[in-house]
Parts: structure tokens; C-alpha cells; sequence
């Protein structure tokens, strides 16, 4: 009798490979000639051989180069050496590697990730099926005795997927540093812990999405009393490995879609700053004519210039960006008193600037994106009104060209004013 997960492994790939196989204009014995080759394509006698030839094709690894840099995998030499981090944990109160329960990652061929799932299967004693495989179990014994293959050849071809090279390969791709040990110095590769970049994004999630607090946050907006509170973290930025194609980073990348989030590490602010929550309208209330007059003046120049090169329109596209980095320091600065300064009664804010601005509204700034196409209508038209105000008389007539070109820069920024 096979453990539960292992055949609800079996039960599931077997549904998927039917699915893609039976079509609807089958016969009754096609479709049975089908079910016949399924059973026999993941019968243990058929599929745990194949499996054990294909798991060389995936490393284990707690630090995956590609991290780093996606083509950071192979060189000159070979592959760069898969690095699997296994270290008893220490009450030392650092946050380190094996101070931090976190999940093994894998990297390398796509097509072998079944194997990767297979071997990363929890048994019901709380191991993995490849913690089983390693100790000889009578679980591990009783699975990969089979006709097809000895117990010996499954057994080495699976654990090749732990396999360390005995020579250490790193690849240049990967950020180099020189620590000074003694009189001379040592390289060191600098290599990222998945598992902690994942169970980071993890808790993260679950403290602000949870179904808790959800509830707990919908209460306080409705001013409705609870024994328990809940917290919040600011000033959260994302980042994205390996673009439009996770799976090339590594198994936890592609299971998380390639996004981890990042906790601020900017210095306390120790000076009082005199920052209010607008009452009308962000644009008004928040700036200074004189903040933004020098980059609207320098801008004004590359207007009037004779001349259209890319010299021209790169610093035109730079005096641009300045004003709205400075919008987004000003976006993030409200945000820090909205809690505190916010008053539902007194204002008058639109329900788009109040999504924008408003710590409790962080979560509907995820969900949907309507309110940021009104911002950004409503950004364009405050540069080309402020562009006016700050030239006067000396302002030429901007024309539907230069209102594509703001909207165009600030759509660039999206992800910033989110």
C-alpha cells in the first residue's frame, strides 16, 4: 500500500495526461485504448525508472545562482556548482541561513519538475519522500522495489538531484566581492537564499490578505470595535526575477510568479516633517510652486530648441521623470500621516486620490487598476497647468505631441505611484 500523497501524485498526473489525450469524437474503445496506455505510461514499473534517469536534470539548491543573473547557470567550464545549504539551527537571533524554516529550492530543466514535486512529496510521518529514499526506509524499500530497475539504480539515479560536485565552479554572472582575510584576500560569490525570499513574501502575504485581516481592516473602516488589532507594513517594494519566464529561475520562483517583496531598509526619520493629508485635492495642497519651477524652466529651453535629437529628448524625458520622482516622494510622504490626519467627515478628496493616497487602501490598489488610469489623466494634466503657471506669459501652447509625451512617461511609472 503506497503512502496517500504518493498515489494522490499518481491520481492527478493521470487525470491530467487523460485530459490531453481523450478527445470528445473518440469511440468508446479509443478512448479505453487511451486509459490502457495511461496506466501503463505511470505504472511504477514504467515511470520510477524514466523519473530516476530524468532527476540529474534538476539540482536542489537552498542558494540558486540564477538569482543573480538568469544566465548565470552554466560557463566555460560546466555548470556552476549547485550550493545545498543544510546547517543546524542557532538561538543566536540572527536572521540566517538554517535559523529560518524555509523550503528547499531546485533549479534546471523545466521539464523534469514532476520529478522535483515527486521527490518533494510529504509523507504522512511529516518526511519527504526523498528524506525516505536517503535513510533506506521500509516506505522507500517497499516504493522503488520494481521489475523494471534494481533498488540500487532508482536509489542513485533519484539522489542525484542532491548530488554536489566536488569542485566548486562560480560564473561571473554572479556578483563577486573580496574579503580581506588576513594580509591577502578571498572571492566570495554572493549567492541569495530563496527559501528565506519566498518565506519572507509568504508572511508578508498573509499578514496584510489574510481572511483575519481583512475582516479586522473592513471593521476599523467601518469604525467598529475589536478586542484584536492587526498590523501594516509601508513602504513594501516588489521585484521580479526572471521576467516573463519565472521557470527559468528556479522551482519557487516560477511557484510564486517571479515577484518577492523587499522591506524597506531606508534610515529612520529623526526630523519632523511638516506633512499634511490634503482635504481637496493632492495638487494642489501638496506642492510648492517653487519645488518644481527649475525643472519646468529647464524643460521650457528644450521646447524652444531648434533642434530635435536624442540628446535633446533624453533631457527633455529626464526633467520630466524629475517632477514625478518628486511626486512619488511626495505620494509616499502623505502616505506615512494618512492614518493619522485623515478625516472622513472634513475632506473632500476624490475617491481615486483617496485610493492613491490612503495606508488602508492598499489592498484595492492591488485589485484593480481604475483608479491609477484616472491618476494618470489627472498627473498629465496637472504638468502641462503647472508647466503654465511656472513660465506665465514666457509659456508656449502645448499641443496634443507634448500631452502624449507626459502621459507616456508617467505610464513608465505605474508601478511606482501604485
Amino acid at each position: 500500500m503506497l503512502d496517500p500523497e504518493i498515489e494522490k501524485f499518481f491520481s492527478e498526473r493521470k487525470e491530467a495526461w487523460l485530459k490531453k489525450k481523450v478527445k470528445a469524437s473518440m469511440s468508446e474503445f479509443e478512448v479505453k485504448e487511451q486509459e490502457t496506455a495511461c496506466e501503463q505510461v505511470f505504472s511504477l514499473n514504467e515511470w520510477l525508472p524514466n523519473a530516476a534517469r530524468r532527476a540529474g536534470q534538476i539540482s536542489m539548491s537552498t542558494h540558486p545562482c540564477t538569482f543573480s543573473h538568469p544566465s548565470a547557470r552554466k560557463n566555460k567550464n560546466g555548470y556552476v556548482s549547485s550550493v545545498l545549504v543544510d546547517v543546524e539551527p542557532n538561538a543566536d537571533g540572527f536572521l540566517k541561513t538554517g535559523n529560518v524554516d524555509v523550503a528547499t529550492d531546485a533549479l534546471g530543466n523545466a521539464a523534469a519538475l514532476d520529478v522535483y514535486k515527486f521527490l518533494t512529496l510529504v509523507m504522512q510521518d511529516g518526511k519527504t519522500l526523498l528524506t525516505h529514499i536517503q535513510q533506506n526506509s521500509e516506505l522507500a524499500q517497499v516504493l522503488l522495489s520494481i521489475k523494471a530497475a534494481s533498488y540500487e539504480d532508482l536509489k542513485s539515479g533519484f539522489l542525484a538531484m542532491i548530488e554536489s560536485s566536488t569542485e566548486s565552479i562560480t560564473s561571473s554572472k554572479i556578483k563577486q566581492v573580496y574579503f580581506p582575510v588576513a594580509d591577502d584576500y578571498h572571492q566570495l560569490s554572493l549567492l541569495t537564499n530563496s527559501g528565506m525570499v519566498y518565506q519572507l513574501r509568504s508572511r508578508l502575504d498573509n499578514m496584510r490578505f489574510s481572511d483575519e485581516t481583512k475582516a479586522l481592516r473592513d471593521k476599523k473602516r467601518k469604525n467598529e470595535f475589536s478586542e484584536q488589532g492587526y498590523s501594516e507594513i509601508y513602504n513594501l517594494t516588489t521585484i521580479g526575477y526572471g521576467g516573463t519566464k519565472p521557470q527559468n529561475i528556479s522551482v519557487l520562483n516560477n511557484q510564486n510568479g517571479g515577484k518577492a517583496h523587499l522591506l524597506s531598509s531606508l534610515p529612520p526619520s529623526i526630523e519632523k516633517r511638516h506633512i499634511h493629508f490634503p482635504k481637496n485635492n493632492f495638487f494642489v495642497e501638496s506642492f510648492k510652486k517653487y519645488e518644481v519651477a527649475d525643472s519646468f524652466k529647464a524643460l521650457h529651453k528644450l521646447f524652444q530648441a531648434d533642434q530635435n535629437n536624442i540628446n535633446i529628448r533624453d533631457a527633455r524625458d529626464h526633467y520630466i521623470q524629475d517632477i514625478i520622482d518628486l511626486l512619488v516622494e511626495k505620494m509616499w510622504a502623505v502616505r506615512a500621516v494618512s492614518q493619522a490626519q485623515f478625516h472622513q467627515d472634513s475632506s473632500s478628496l476624490s475617491s481615486h486620490q483617496r485610493t492613491w493616497l490612503h495606508s488602508d487602501f492598499s489592498e484595492q490598489r492591488q485589485e484593480s487598476e481604475q483608479w491609477l488610469d484616472k491618476l494618470v489623466k489627472e498627473i498629465s494634466t496637472w504638468l502641462s497647468r503647472s508647466y503654465e503657471k511656472v513660465l506665465a506669459k514666457q509659456a508656449i501652447k502645448l499641443g496634443e505631441q507634448e500631452l502624449l509625451l507626459f502621459t507616456m512617461i508617467i505610464e513608465q511609472n505605474r508601478e511606482s505611484l501604485k
